[in-house]
């Protein structure tokens, strides 16, 4: 992957961060991705992306957040959050990504969930939580949504969708992956 800078997961949800949980994440983003990841805790503004009507969080707003408080020598950011996203033209969302760029944005707010609105089990969350991680940073290193229903890279539109993606890319998204490093020289 590109250059030596780690990845940034940081925990900037209102309940207290599930330490565990995220560790195992994080290294299996690093493993990924072949880049070493790191793990923080930040203080988000979130309640200046709370829309009020709605009752849930602007996901765009939370993501320039992020793209204005990168730190120095950090190549992506996931900003990993517990509130409730949504953009104007969808109900909700599960993240958002800066396509090709540094910083992404993912909610466990939706994915806690069973597709009935019961608490989800652990693993589960833990499984889903994954999952949208490396998809939206899929995105920041330039992929775009595969028509595989089982790649990580498919759209997701219900905890259902996302429980039938695998937690790898498909071999399609892996080859555009590697053509987009070449092309950016790493």
């Amino acid at each position: 992957m590109a250059g030596r800078e780690p990845i940034l997961l940081q925990w900037m949800g209102v309940s207290p961060m599930n330490g565990d949980m995220l560790e195992r994440v994080r290294q299996e983003v690093e493993t990924a991705f072949t880049l070493p990841t790191n793990l923080v805790t930040v203080d988000a503004p979130l309640e200046d992306s709370l829309e009020p009507r709605r009752g849930q969080y602007s996901s765009t707003k939370i993501l320039r957040w992020i793209l204005a408080s990168i730190p120095p020598g950090v190549a992506k950011v996931v900003g990993i959050t517990d509130v409730d996203l949504f953009i104007p033209v969808l109900t909700f969302v599960f993240g958002e990504a800066q396509v090709d760029g540094r910083a992404a944005v993912v909610s466990t707010a939706r994915l806690r969930l069973t597709y009935n609105e019961q608490p989800a089990s652990p693993a589960l969350v833990e499984a889903r939580l994954l999952k949208e991680c490396l998809h939206e940073l899929g995105h920041t290193f330039g992929l775009v949504h595969c028509p595989g229903r089982d790649c990580l890279m498919s759209r997701s539109n219900s905890v259902l969708e996302v429980d039938q993606k695998r937690v790898v890319f498909c071999r399609d998204c892996r080859q555009r992956l590697r053509a987009l490093e070449e092309r950016n020289g790493s």
